[in-house]
């Protein structure tokens, strides 16, 4: 069953039923889990566990130690803590030295998050998801975690609860069993190698990611409410400048970012923008209903900013703040660019959802983690000199060494041959040389 975000990626709507229904929840949580997590001193209260960390993990993580029994008991699996830690003994775990993620858990968890991508269609919640997270950063803001950003704080029911997160809490029972499994994985690691993953099998760039985010330990830390956009501000253009300035991004990257609306749907009963069913939308797939800002609200593409252009389609949704990206003079540059050239929207999109997804973040190690290997380089091709010869006849073995020397003498190389005919440039030289010896002489 498709899991479609509420109002796609950052926008958020204060009139979602989803966040009414979550702020009910939480105040229950909140006085229940007062009674729960009572010890004898604050150190003691955050020391839950589910588990204790698997003996064949290769290191401890810094996501080892529970701290989010709020989200894991009330909102995802029902299930109680099997394990409670005394002030004691968490102050010597967490004593620990320790990467915040392990990278063979971490491409394990990618892998299980394409299965969950192939059967669930939920694309676009983990898209918003990860960028939820990270949406919250301050650049104005030195200290870590005060600054927000991408540190694991969505976790916590405090932040679930916000207006603009309407609807998250399905993107973590998704992966939470995830969480379960790879436990050496933080969870600010987790929800953007879900978000980065996501737009990659739903068609668009390579994402190039780096890993090691430590998560926050305590709902505490999370940053307050309204942080993030909104769909229909009085001023479309300065607000989102507002926001995406804070966050230090720019023009460019505020239109760029916003080409990934070309994902997911908006349903009213949920935030208010939206209709309820169109003939893009009625057969799913997953939960039928919505309205969709493309045709294939599936596949990532630049059909968004087509579309936008066009305007030909009423059953496709056109937010304020997606009609201002061709309204405003700086933005409508990068827009029109980006409707003509998809090459150009996929290259600068991936730059600004890496940047996005490192806002904010403490990485352990330092310089993060990379997980990727690259891009497969093809076979070098072989050398082979009588291809750079004019000539029919078969060369010897004499003269092909001293040709391959010549023509690495003068930067070619054996595994890749030169543009240009090697033979037809020598002789060209060669003339050259004749003539100006023959003028010299006369």
């Amino acid at each position: 069953m498709e899991l479609p975000h509420t109002l796609s990626l950052f926008h958020s709507s204060s009139s979602s039923a989803a966040a009414t229904a979550t702020s009910m929840i939480a105040s229950t949580a909140v006085a229940t889990t007062s009674r729960l997590l009572r010890s004898p001193s604050p150190r003691a209260s955050l020391s839950l566990s589910r588990a204790p960390a698997p003996a064949h993990s290769p290191r401890l993580s810094s996501s080892c130690l529970r701290s989010s029994p709020l989200v894991s008991r009330l909102f995802l699996s029902q299930r109680r803590p099997s394990l409670h830690l005394s002030a004691t003994s968490y102050s010597a775990a967490s004593s620990l030295r320790c990467a915040a993620s392990d990278p063979e858990q971490l491409k394990g968890a990618r892998e299980d998050i394409k299965e969950i991508l192939k059967s669930k269609f939920c694309h676009p919640i983990l898209v918003r998801l990860g960028w939820h997270d990270a949406g919250t950063y301050n650049k104005d803001i030195e200290e870590w975690p005060k600054r927000g950003g991408a540190n694991g704080s969505l976790r916590f029911e405090i932040e679930l609860k916000h207006a603009a997160n309407a609807g998250l809490v399905n993107a973590l029972k998704l992966l939470e069993p995830i969480k379960d499994k790879y436990s050496n994985v933080s969870y600010a690691d987790l929800f953007q190698l879900a978000s980065a993953t996501a737009i990659e099998e739903a068609g668009g760039p390579k994402i190039p990611m780096k890993y090691g985010r430590v998560d926050v330990s305590s709902p505490e830390e999370c940053p307050e409410e309204g942080r993030l956009p909104d769909a229909g501000p009085p001023s479309p253009a300065d607000h989102l400048r507002q926001v995406f300035y804070r966050m230090g991004l720019n023009d460019k990257e505020i239109v760029a970012l916003s080409g990934a609306h070309t994902l997911g749907r908006s349903r009213p009963e949920r935030s208010g923008w939206g209709k309820p069913e169109t003939k893009h939308t009625k057969d799913g797939p997953g939960a039928p209903g919505g309205q969709s800002w493309t045709v294939q609200w599936l596949k990532f593409d630049n059909s968004y900013f087509k579309d936008i252009k066009a305007k030909k389609d009423e059953d496709l949704l056109i937010l304020p703040t997606d009609a201002t990206l061709f309204d405003d003079p700086s933005f409508k540059v990068y827009a029109e660019k980006y409707a003509e050239d998809q090459e150009t929207f996929f290259k600068d999109y991936a730059e600004a959802h890496a940047k996005l997804s490192n806002l904010g973040a403490k990485f352990d190690p330092p310089e993060g983690i990379v997980i990727d290997d690259g891009p497969s380089k093809p076979a070098p091709e072989k050398f082979v000199a009588a291809n750079y010869s004019s000539g029919k006849r078969e060369l010897s073995e004499a003269m092909k060494q001293k040709i391959r020397a010549e023509y690495e003498a003068i930067g070619g190389s054996p595994d890749k041959p030169l543009q240009s005919n090697y033979f037809l440039n020598i002789m060209i030289i060669i003339a050259v040389l004749a003539l100006l010896t023959s003028l010299l002489g006369n």
